[in-house]
Parts: structure tokens; C-alpha cells; sequence
């Protein structure tokens, strides 16, 4: 992000407009959740504003490229941080010979690869056990990453080492300008990534009405604080230049104030932080594809609720299975990376479904309704405009990748579509 910008002042205007749109897209999906509180999420609130089409490609992007490659790249830097423990995890464990390609191929697996797929088999049973586990889990882990990057913070801010002088050090920026702010702003946006997901959960959180407008507004808030907080750290500490050079920036920061050891107590705080992502991300990711399955718009097994568990069983299996094959692959980063352009148009096109339900369904039900309608979520909608043209800009062949991903799944609809009618004559 300094690198963008090219001062730490910049950084932190990038970190509160990203805070600020994130919060704009809260409110707005928090008359949403209340309304619709349902399994699914996103899914469930562009069904009812524009139909079932846009209902299953979200729900198919969100299941086999962008959450499937989010838990694989989160459970890769579990072990990436662990290895600075165990190097032997970045060794190669297996090579599996692979009849591609004219003179044959070959898939390398590490034992930290190994690791990886076992951590995401393990919170999966855990998730498969019941939505209280799961949520106690996520809970238990949240209180102790924050915890933990509040001492970060009181470690920096109190450090001998801080000078203030910091914050007023720029470096050359690149590419800077309009271009380097929404560079940035991409970066903010992806660590942001996540406030959205308690809507996933709908149908399984007591008292949704009042808890998800709750739950997404003040889990926003204190995002934003946390990042905040964490970055004027940062700069106290750190120059703009060193920052920018470091590829991990907090260890950078706790070595320059307690000596190695500090590394030491990031990699551990940052294992725990990527566990409770893992297991937040497994917990409501799976209720996509089961919300889509339910309404058979997806194969029929994964619509099937555990009987003495009350989980969607088989659709968590399902993602966590295929995100271990993601992982294995070594693609995740890719594909996480084409998802970016089809992914903000769906969270546009949502932020606007407000507006459209609000029209076509004046008469819903709305617990809540968003602060500042329809301003709040008509500036989130254009801001997600300009980040697409900027994406398409910068990345175009990315970008385009994204979107023939996200079409190879409209047979599969239309398929499914078809025999909705002849499922549902079943039923009656």
C-alpha cells in the first residue's frame, strides 16, 4: 500500500475510505440480512431482487473459485508461518508422477501441504458437529487474535524505538496517483474481505432481525479500529521505505522492538489469527452451496441437513474437500486473484438489490432499514463501479480469465434449471 501511495499519511486515508465504504456496504447489507434472513447469504438477496440466474453465480463463484481458494490460501499460510518453526514443512514429501503433457508431468507435495489439508479436515468435523460448535470455536479464537494484535499495538506505540517523525517520511510512489490509490484501496478492501459473511448464517442465528444488523455493524466498526491501530504502529516503528520493503511487515515491526524473539510472537499471533479466518470461512462458505442446493439449483445432496447435528453436513464436506484439492494444486492464488472483477459486480449488483426491493417489494418485512437509503448504498455501488473499470484497466486478462470462469458454470443452470419444475411437481 505505501508502495502505491508513496507516504504513510496516504495509507491511512486509503485504510479509513476502505473502512468507511466498508461500513456503507454493512449498513446496506444489514437491512438485507434482517429482512432476509436466510442461508446464503448474497445468494439468498440477489435471488429475490433479480432471480434465481444471479442467485446461482454468486453462489457458484463463491463455491468453487473464491471461497474454495480463499480457505486454501488461508490454510497454505498456516504452515508458512509454522515453518518458521519446522522448516522440514517446506519439504518435499511425495511426488506423484501425472500422465499430462507429452513427456509426462509430475504433483509435488510438501509435508506442510500435508498439514494444510489436515487443519481444514479438522475444522470442517468441527463445523460438522454443529453450528454452536463451530461458533464457539470462532469465538474462543477471535477473543485471542485480538488479544493478541492488541499487544502488537501496545508493544509498538510504547516502544523506545518509535519516533513520530515517521508518519512524515514519504517514498517514491508507483504507480501513485488515482491509479496507486485504488491499487491500495484493492489491498484495504481484501483485508476488510469477510464482514459480509454473518448473512451466510441466517437461518441459524437466534434472533436474526436484531443479531445481523448488530453483528455487521459493530464487527465493522472495530475492524476498522483494529486496522487502524495496527498501521499507526507500524509507521511509529517503522519508516515508509522499511515498510515497504518487508514482506511481513508486523514481524519486521516486533523484532525492531523485542529482537527475535518478536518474530517469533507474530508468526505464533499469526497462526491463530489465519486459524479463526479458516474456520469463519468454512463455517459460513458451506451454507452457499447448501442454500443453492435447497432450492435445486445445485446437486441435491448437499441440501441434506445432519440429522442429529442440524449442519449442513455434505456441502461442508464438499467445499473443505475441494479447497484441499485447490491447495494441493498450488493455483489458489490465481484463481483468487481471477475472481476479483466477477466477485465486485455481485457485490454491487447486491448493495443495489436494496434499492430494487425496495421497489418491488415495498411490503417486505425490514427489522432494520439502512442509514442514509438510498445514498449509502448508492455511493457504495459506484465506488464499486470505478474499483471494476480500475481492475479491468489494470488487470484485463485477469479480469476477462474471471469471467469465463464464472460463465463454464451457466450449462450447469440452465441443466439444473430445467429439471426444477419436474423436482418441484415431486414435492407437491
Amino acid at each position: 500500500m505505501v508502495k502505491a501511495v508513496g507516504s504513510p499519511g496516504m495509507v491511512f486515508v486509503v485504510w479509513v475510505f476502505g473502512g468507511i465504504l466498508t461500513l456503507f456496504g454493512a449498513l446496506t447489507y444489514a437491512e438485507l440480512s434482517a429482512a432476509l434472513p436466510d442461508a446464503g447469504g448474497e445468494y439468498v438477496y440477489l435471488t429475490a431482487a433479480y432471480g434465481p440466474f444471479f442467485g446461482f453465480i454468486y453462489g457458484w463463484t463463491q463455491t468453487w473459485v473464491a471461497k474454495a481458494a480463499s480457505i486454501a490460501t488461508l490454510a497454505t499460510g498456516f504452515y508458512t508461518y509454522l515453518a518458521d518453526f519446522l522448516p522440514g514443512l517446506k519439504v518435499v514429501s511425495y511426488t506423484i508422477p501425472l500422465p499430462i503433457g507429452p513427456g509426462g508431468s509430475s504433483l509435488e507435495i510438501r509435508y506442510g501441504q500435508l498439514l494444510g489439508i489436515g487443519l481444514i479436515l479438522f475444522l470442517a468435523s468441527v463445523n460438522y458437529l454443529g453450528v454452536r460448535v463451530g461458533g464457539g470455536v470462532q469465538i474462543f479464537v477471535t477473543v485471542l487474535k485480538l488479544g493478541l494484535i492488541g499487544g502488537l499495538i501496545v508493544a509498538g506505540l510504547s516502544s523506545s524505538h518509535g519516533n513520530t517523525a515517521n508518519f512524515h517520511l514519504g517514498i517514491p510512489a508507483d504507480p501513485g496517483g488515482i491509479p496507486g490509490f485504488f491499487a491500495a484501496l484493492v489491498a484495504a478492501l481484501w483485508a476488510y474481505d469477510g464482514w459480509n459473511n454473518a448473512g451466510m448464517l441466517g437461518s441459524e442465528i437466534e434472533r436474526p432481525q436484531r443479531n445481523l444488523p448488530l453483528a455487521l455493524i459493530s464487527g465493522t466498526l472495530m475492524m476498522i479500529a483494529v486496522y487502524l491501530l495496527t498501521n499507526l504502529a507500524y509507521f511509529y516503528v517503522l519508516s515508509g521505505a522499511e515498510v515497504g520493503a518487508s514482506e511481513r511487515v508486523a514481524a519486521t515491526m516486533m523484532r525492531r522492538v523485542m529482537g527475535q524473539p518478536g518474530g517469533a510472537v507474530v508468526s505464533v499471533a499469526a497462526m491463530i489469527s489465519i486459524f479463526a479466518a479458516l474456520n469463519g470461512s468454512i463455517l459460513s462458505g458451506s451454507r452457499v452451496p447448501f442454500a443453492m442446493a435447497r432450492d435445486g439449483l445445485f446437486f441435491k445432496s448437499m441440501s441434506r441437513v445432519h440429522p442429529a447435528f442440524r449442519t449442513p453436513a455434505a456441502s461442508i464436506l464438499l467445499l473443505s474437500v475441494w479447497s484441499c484439492l485447490i491447495l494441493l494444486t498450488g493455483k489458489y492464488q490465481q484463481l483468487y486473484t481471477l475472481v476479483i472483477f466477477p466477485s465486485w459486480i455481485l457485490y454491487g449488483m447486491t448493495a443495489a438489490s436494496v434499492i430494487v426491493l425496495r421497489i418491488r417489494r415495498p411490503d417486505l418485512n425490514r427489522p432494520y432499514r439502512v442509514l442514509g437509503y438510498p445514498v449509502v448504498p448508492a455511493i457504495f455501488v459506484l465506488v464499486a463501479i470505478a474499483l471494476l473499470y480500475s481492475t479491468l484497466m489494470s488487470s484485463p486478462r485477469e479480469s476477462g480469465i474471471g469471467l469465463v470462469l464464472i460463465i463454464a458454470g451457466l450449462p450447469f443452470y440452465f441443466f439444473w434449471k430445467k429439471r426444477l419444475p419436474a423436482e418441484k411437481e415431486k414435492l407437491t
